[in-house]
């Protein structure tokens, strides 16, 4: 964030503009996190194997789109929003407080970018903490067959978690991710002050521009997910545990009882590849949704300021 924008923004904005990208970035990319999903809850090989019922990107899609219907990419879309919103909020706001912060202690400029690794890792705490309950139902929402629903909606799945299973359920998974989005939160907003400084430099800008905004988020998304993928995986996988009911017709039901377990089971059952399935839609995702995530916050908080200025003069 530029200079400027530091100092005539105020700290609520941070908070409506991390919505306003959460909200924004959901709607556009939930189709690919759809197929992600599915390839990451896939046992079998992705590939050209006769057992396998997801084996490509493009054929993952279209066999969606013919079985289930357009719709079913925006599966779970109401918690997912839901998740958005709240992480987008819980994301952005902590992450301003905390560069705030770090402002009035000189010494650490000379650690700019560790700073932003710092404040960045401490938001993904914050944020997928009070957001993954959201996560958990989203999760099984987009996994469950139409063919065998067990959940309805939003409401109906959150009841049926606390009357079947217990309020611990909502937070399976908790631990694997937040080893993966606490380091990746961190490098995202680390690389993303990395590389629109670097873009500001070259091209003798003095804030960050749509286009900084959104090829120095894409780079950040894509290098991020890539370094924390296996964990990603191992948190889909858990947050389905107790859900086989739901997985018929989608091939063998992965059990597993932790994230050490998960991981070895992975290796040994489907090798290492198989700690990187869906990788590709991941990046894609990762890349998109990254550029969105800080190119929609930046224009809304401009937005936002400007709306305020306006307001101001009346």
């Amino acid at each position: 964030m530029g200079t400027s924008q530091k100092a005539d923004s105020h700290n609520s904005d941070h908070a409506v503009a991390g919505a306003i990208s959460g909200f924004v970035t959901r709607f556009a990319c939930q189709p690919l996190d759809v197929v992600k999903i599915r390839f990451q809850l896939q046992v079998e090989p992705i590939g050209d194997h006769h057992v396998s019922k997801y084996r490509s990107l493009t054929q993952a899609l279209f066999l969606i789109l013919k079985e289930e219907g357009i719709f079913a990419f925006w599966k779970g879309h109401v918690p997912a929003q839901l998740l958005s919103v709240v992480y987008g909020m819980g994301q952005f706001y902590p992450y301003h407080m905390f560069m705030k912060a770090s402002d009035n202690f000189s010494l650490l400029s000379e650690w700019k970018y560790s700073m932003k690794f710092v404040a960045g890792s401490s938001a993904g705490f914050i944020a997928t903490t009070v957001s993954f309950p959201f996560d958990t139902m989203r999760t099984r929402l987009v996994a469950q067959s139409n063919n065998h629903q067990v959940y309805n909606g939003l409401v109906h799945s959150c009841r049926c978690i606390l009357q079947h299973e217990s309020p611990k359920t909502f937070f399976k998974g908790l631990l694997p991710t937040l080893l993966q989005i606490v380091p990746q939160s961190g490098l995202q907003f680390a690389f993303y002050g990395l590389f629109s400084d670097m873009y500001k430099t070259y091209c003798n800008e003095t804030d960050i521009s749509f286009l900084n905004s959104t090829l120095s988020g894409s780079a950040a998304g894509l290098l991020a997910k890539t370094a924390i993928y296996p964990l990603d995986l191992s948190r889909k996988r858990l947050q389905i545990q107790g859900f086989k009911h739901g997985r018929k017709g989608f091939g063998t039901f992965f059990h597993c009882t932790g994230l050490v377990d998960c991981l070895k089971l992975t290796v040994e059952v489907e090798g290492t590849k198989g700690l990187f399935k869906g990788l590709v839609p991941s990046q894609l995702k990762a890349a998109v949704t990254t550029a969105l995530h800080f190119t929609v916050y930046q224009q809304s908080l401009v937005m936002i300021m400007a709306m305020r200025s306006y307001n101001s003069e009346k």
